[in-house]
């Protein structure tokens, strides 16, 4: 089983400015760990400071691997994966090929000259996986916005992600596609570690194991959606500051509770 990654007093400062005051959280293989809180909380620095591609400082282990200050193809080769808030597949090439070019990272480059014979085991199951195997042939760039998510969710099954980081996966989706999205992340979490970041407060509490709520770079609350929707900080930060939007959507969920 995919060891734990556990961050432990992160910060990240940008000339002087504070976006991360010592973060700590922990995610597990089995869970839907979700990373929620207002615009500007330090949600996605948080995971690029594990990723690298924001210098912090503090600690984020993966098992007993220290993450922090290596550079990006090193983490990356150490299995944590993560996708953006704009999927980054190539348009023009077809679904198959998409896979091809991610898979290519554990084939020898002599065997990149080749051409394929048939479809990888691992390609097969990613496509199963996220409900594109019949998409084949599909050019990426006409899949729909959520399959497009599902595609690169997908990229990294095929390089076998240990760590899978998702910033805002339904954002622009389809109702039914939140579904099939929250479906698809049980899944994949049974074996890996699986973190999401998300400002759809309904998805959260449909799909969440654990959330740990952030508010100005710091730790509001963590705990399950039941436990972080019962704290008197968070209705505060959620009901009061954090702008019309999202007072809107954690006072249905609040609701929906009651």
């Amino acid at each position: 089983m995919t060891d734990a990654l556990v961050v432990t007093d992160l910060h990240v400062e940008f000339s002087g400015f504070v976006a991360v005051g010592g973060v700590s959280f922990d995610a597990h293989p089995g869970e839907v760990r979700f990373l929620i809180g207002p615009n500007g909380a330090g949600k996605t620095t948080c995971i690029d400071a594990i990723t690298g591609l924001t210098r912090g400082t503090g600690s984020a282990r993966l098992g007993d691997q220290e993450l922090l200050g290596r550079p990006v193809h090193k983490i990356v080769r150490l299995g944590v994966g993560r996708t953006f808030q704009t999927a980054s597949v190539f348009d023009e090439l077809t679904v198959l090929q998409n896979l091809d070019i991610a898979a290519g990272r554990h084939r020898r480059s002599a065997s990149l000259l080749r051409a394929r014979r048939g479809v990888g085991a691992s390609i097969e199951h990613a496509l199963a996986e996220t409900g594109l195997t019949g998409e084949l042939a599909t050019p990426a760039g006409i899949l729909s916005h959520g399959q497009k998510q599902w595609l690169e969710i997908a990229m990294l099954l095929v390089q076998d992600a240990r760590v899978l980081l998702l910033d805002e996966p339904v954002a622009g989706m389809s109702q039914d596609e939140r579904t099939a999205t929250g479906e698809l992340l049980q899944r994949i979490a049974a074996k890996r570690i699986v973190l999401v970041v998300e400002h759809d407060m309904d998805f959260m509490r449909r799909f969440a194991t654990r959330v740990t709520v952030l508010h100005q770079g710091q730790v509001l609350s963590q705990g399950t959606v039941a436990e972080v929707q019962a704290d008197p900080k968070v209705q505060e930060v959620y009901l009061g500051t954090a702008g019309a939007a999202t007072t809107a959507a954690m006072a249905v969920v609040l609701e929906r509770e009651d």
